[in-house]
């Protein structure tokens, strides 16, 4: 590299266009971008004042001269249109359907263009071939999803946004709002499952059925990253249902496809949350009201409350006493301390036989209604063995559900009807009558199937619902 025969302005232009392609592989886009601090440098290296910096023509044969011989010393050339139409075509094609950061984008350019020991465009440059090649990128990827969805899907697609056009394009108060004061289909398909509750549970199979009536393409995003499909998804859930209907056809539904293709799992696995929480709170309630039914008895008896003050007090004074000497004299002897536990235990099982009926009465007068829709709606795995008598007790029930049941009806004598690993021996009495004639037990394996891990049943690995 020849510095000899180049003095003052010439002389620092070169040495600082050097060490600039040496750290970014490119050469600076005015004298600007090469910091202070670093001019200093290198021209007390060179010994040319700093200021020289300032005259070095940007424009004449001088700069052209220099730039060849520093590409050469380092074995680059200049990039030419053909490199950038090949880069364009290498990220659309390699990169674009697993990146989506920009930035990341561009560095993979410039890296690229290294290793090919290849000039890089200037960043300007970079940022539009970038852009240019994420817009191929994407207009392939509409066409091949469009290609692959059927007729009939493209225009239950498009009805997803239909009677939309009365939807203010800006503001809270517009989206979802249609003509008449309703919502569109598209803005429910949004919306987050509300409170545990049955009509929050029916709207959201109510959610699941629509999606699945589109009847999309099980291999739709097959062949794409999860986080591509995940974006798409997040920028359908931006978009009003107006400015879609303003987009091409092939993009609209693309967004469209990818929101619901997401939304049918995230919806899956809202509806067995509200299953599961449900469940809980019909337990829960039953648990609660008659707590507060024996409460009331119990204060009705007056002496308990005395006797259970008195064994407090006395325990208290004498900690370290046995409890013939302290708690019998109190409570008037051993037999009436037996007696208090006897009838204690009594209590508890009144009490959760209690619950069992108020939960039995509660479920089939409101409840079921949930149960015979959730069978339909999910379709519920399992490879855990341990939990397949509830599998075959869901089995059982599906067949079931879609008849009538009177009161007092019971499974067919014929059917083997898993009683085991489903209902739990205190139910036993309330579902096998003295004949050994099983009544449908829905909640009952409801209360079952609780126990099992939600990656047992419903979610996660190979179980799905």
């Amino acid at each position: 590299m020849r510095l000899r025969n180049k003095t003052g302005a010439n002389r620092l232009g070169f040495a600082l266009l050097l060490k600039f392609f040496e750290v970014e592989a490119r050469f600076p886009e005015n004298a600007g971008e090469v910091p202070a601090p670093a001019v200093a440098y290198v021209a007390q290296q060179v010994k040319v004042p700093a200021e020289e910096w300032a005259a070095y023509d940007w424009q004449g044969r001088a700069i052209t001269r220099h730039r060849t011989e520093i590409r050469a010393a380092f074995g680059f050339r200049a990039g030419t249109e053909e490199d950038q139409e090949r880069l364009a075509e290498w990220l659309a094609a390699e990169l674009c359907p697993v990146e989506l950061s920009r930035e990341r984008l561009m560095a993979a350019v410039v890296a690229r263009s290294r290793n090919d020991h290849i000039e890089p465009p200037a960043p300007a440059k970079v940022q539009r071939l970038v852009g240019r090649a994420v817009k191929d990128f994407e207009a392939q990827f509409c066409r091949s999803r469009v290609e692959r969805i059927s007729h009939a899907t493209r225009s239950r697609l498009e009805d997803l946004v239909v009677g939309s056009g009365a939807e203010a394009g800006e503001g809270a108060a517009g989206e979802g709002a249609v003509a008449g004061g309703g919502r569109s289909h598209f803005a429910e398909l949004k919306t987050d499952p509300g409170a545990p509750g049955l009509e929050s549970l029916m709207a959201e199979v109510n959610k699941l059925e629509r999606v699945r009536w589109l009847e999309l393409p099980a291999d739709l995003f097959a062949d794409v990253s999860e986080k591509l499909v995940e974006a798409w998804r997040a920028r359908a859930s931006k978009e009003y249902p107006a400015n879609l209907e303003r987009m091409k056809p092939a993009r609209r539904l693309t967004l469209l496809a990818a929101l619901c293709h997401v939304r049918q799992t995230e919806i899956t696995d809202s509806l067995v949350d509200l299953f599961i929480q449900l469940v809980l709170k019909i337990n829960t309630r039953a648990e609660r009201k008659v707590g507060k039914e024996l409460n009331a008895e119990l204060k009705k008896i007056r002496g308990k409350e005395g006797m259970l003050l008195r064994v407090a007090e006395a325990a208290l004074s004498e900690p370290s006493g046995t409890v013939r000497r302290v708690i019998y004299p109190v409570v008037g002897g051993e037999k009436t301390l037996k007696a208090l536990a006897a009838e204690a235990a009594a209590n508890e099982v009144r009490y959760k036989a209690r619950v069992r009926t108020v939960l039995r009465s509660s479920y089939s007068a409101h409840w079921r209604r949930m149960l015979s829709q959730l069978p339909g709606a999910l379709e519920l795995k399992c490879n855990n063995t341990a939990y397949r008598p509830v599998m075959d007790a869901i089995d059982l029930l599906k067949r079931y559900l879609e008849q009538p049941l009177k009161e007092g009806a019971f499974f067919d004598p014929a059917e083997t009807v898993p009683l085991a690993g489903v209902v739990p021996e205190q139910w036993r009495a309330a579902v096998v009558d003295d004949k050994g004639r099983v009544e449908p037990y829905s909640v009952r394996a409801v209360r079952a199937g609780r126990g099992a891990p939600a990656g047992d049943l419903g979610r996660g690995g190979e179980p799905v619902a």
